[in-house]
């Protein structure tokens, strides 16, 4: 008998949301992966308005998984490996608040595992001086249509190719364990 799928959800954010979709979308029980915004106060987010830094919204992926396949632990090893937490604001020459390294955590579980996960990095000189936010979730604004699936349907763009593809390489070569075949 095979347990029911049962559906949670990650929100990270690692600079701009194109790089941290790609990273997930072949992770096995990875159920989707959508692209938006998140952490400002701002009652509404669009990329013209967020890419301003005035509203404080980051670019953010909001992740479905079934912790019954993938759990929260393994999502944080693959988004931390995805990215530099050690930035503050920024990731490569993506600079601005609404570039910076955050998790937003929708339980107190959640929570709880990305701080023991933080500290784990740190204390294993993986990283130093982690800048990674950690922040309460508290809604999720879907970015527009064009920003959706972005690398697989737009493999040959340059920012595709010089950004995001070396780093699903990267990954898929240390973390092949947890990609789809």
């Amino acid at each position: 008998m095979s347990q029911e799928q049962k559906i949670e959800y990650a929100y990270l954010g690692g600079g701009c949301f194109w790089c941290i979709e790609a990273a997930f979308e072949n992770i096995n029980g990875v159920l989707d992966v959508a692209s938006g915004y998140s952490g400002g106060f701002a009652k509404t987010a669009n990329y013209e308005s967020v890419s301003t830094g005035k509203t404080k919204h980051a670019e953010i992926c909001k992740i479905s998984y079934d912790p019954n396949i993938v759990s929260f632990q393994v999502l944080l090893e693959i988004f931390f490996l995805a990215h530099d937490p050690t930035t503050l604001n920024m990731q490569g020459n993506d600079i601005g608040s609404q570039y910076r390294s955050v998790i937003f955590y929708d339980t107190s579980k959640q929570k709880e595992i990305s701080q023991k996960y933080i500290k784990k990095l740190e204390s294993k000189n993986m990283y130093k001086n982690i800048q990674t936010e950690l922040s309460k979730f508290k809604v999720f604004y879907l970015a527009e249509n064009y920003h959706q699936n972005y690398f697989s349907l737009n493999p040959k763009q340059p920012y595709c190719q010089i950004v995001i593809d070396p780093k699903v390489k990267k990954l898929k070569n240390k973390l092949k364990k947890y990609y789809l075949k």
